[in-house]
């Protein structure tokens, strides 16, 4: 009976762990799709977020570090895309991180966002409008 009940809470542990490392299994550093950049996701509280970490070409014509130019906010324009927050306020639920935001600074944009692992080394993000999941554009991260 003791062995019953210690095999039982083992289980109980074991599969608790679990679930606070799938949780977090997405916390790191991500390579966008184009190879352009990679994103650092990381936790703050229950919530999820990434910002850019590097970038394979990270100034402009210029010289001078890219900015987030075509952010519809000019106050904002100015800022260096180098460390931009673009995925912002994901929960993790059901085996996905949703409820959350992208940021596009290639176009301006900011998209409703769910995220989802396809495995240890690969992120799925499927941006959309408004709600409207099958209204959208899906694009693979890797670890």
């Amino acid at each position: 009976m003791k062995k019953m009940l210690l095999s039982v809470l083992l289980v109980f542990s074991a599969s608790s762990l679990f679930a606070q490392t799938t949780a977090t299994s997405i916390i790191g550093e991500w390579l966008n799709e184009d190879k352009d950049a990679k994103v650092t996701i990381y936790q703050k509280g229950d919530l999820f977020y990434g910002k850019v970490s590097w970038l394979k070409e990270p100034n402009g014509d210029d010289g001078k570090p890219k900015v987030d130019e075509e952010n519809p906010d000019q106050a904002k324009r100015s800022r260096p895309i180098d460390g931009l927050v673009l995925l912002r306020d994901f929960r993790y639920e059901d085996k996905e991180w949703k409820g959350g935001s992208i940021y596009d600074p290639k176009n301006g944009k900011t998209y409703d966002c769910y995220m989802a692992l396809e495995s240890g080394n690969k992120l799925k993000i499927r941006g959309f409008v408004m709600g409207m999941r099958a209204v959208g554009r899906t694009t693979y991260w890797t670890r």
